[in-house]
């Protein structure tokens, strides 16, 4: 019998605040850290989907990172009733799910399953099989369980990786290009899952199309700077806004 969703099980999304959130990130070389993130504000609902939008540099990945303790940050971030500081970041983990960019950084385990599946095991889930197994139905990857995920293709690398963290059942979901290298039926999957979900979900994107199909709310971004935002219907409508951010009103809304 499938297993019941979600939101049926008690998960409790979690709502997120930023308070004129600063982020700083390494050069990789050794030298000082570079202000990535300027004075970011912004309220999220428990429940609701927020794309981040916004050319490559504009500080997407970075804001994502801050939100996990990843980056060096300064302003406040509340998840839930938790400000994120050092006492609180290991409780504040416990509630979410991150997805990389490249999907190969977060995958290190022999199986499709054991992928699936590590995270509720360390969490101590006694059904930490089930989670995995119906994560895998949702993004597209039954009949892959004993594949090596390094034997995958890119974008299937990149819905193990999205499985992964569903299993978890997370409060709040925080992925980066999660339809990156997607054909049209994976990336319809992943959608479907995320929507499904029922958890706070902030993902960073350049699929501007995706946010529309999640019906999701907008946070335009450029350098760093948030310059508007909205529902995603109707913000990114806004010519004049996204020029301002380097983007093109998407070709559904033309």
């Amino acid at each position: 019998r499938r297993r019941r969703a979600a939101r049926d099980r008690f998960v409790t999304p979690a709502s997120v605040t930023l308070e004129a959130l600063q982020v700083w990130r390494e050069d990789g070389l050794g030298g000082e850290p570079a202000q990535v993130v300027h004075a970011v504000s912004a309220s999220i609902d428990a429940g609701s989907r927020v794309a981040l939008v916004g050319a490559n540099g504009a500080g997407k990945t970075s804001l994502l990172l801050a939100l996990v303790g990843a980056a060096r940050f300064a302003g406040k971030i509340r998840v839930g009733d938790l400000e994120l500081d050092r006492r609180s970041l290991a409780t504040v983990r416990k509630q979410l799910g991150f997805v990389f960019a490249e999907p190969a950084d977060q995958l290190f385990l022999p199986t499709v399953l054991e992928e699936a599946s590590f995270g509720p095991r360390q969490r101590g889930l006694p059904n930490a099989e089930e989670l995995a197994k119906s994560a895998l139905i949702r993004v597209g990857l039954v009949g892959l369980e004993d594949r090596s995920p390094h034997s995958l293709s890119l974008g299937e690398q990149r819905r193990l990786a999205i499985a992964a963290v569903l299993s978890l059942e997370p409060a709040l979901l925080l992925l980066d290009e999660p339809t990156a290298s997607l054909d049209s039926r994976s990336r319809r999957s992943v959608l479907d899952a995320i929507r499904a979900s029922g958890a706070t979900t902030l993902f960073a994107t350049h699929d501007l199309e995706a946010a529309i199909e999640l019906d999701a709310d907008v946070l335009v971004l450029s350098e760093g700077r948030l310059l508007g935002g909205g529902k995603a219907r109707v913000a990114l409508t806004d010519a004049a806004l996204l020029d301002a951010a380097g983007l093109d009103v998407p070709g559904c809304l033309i």
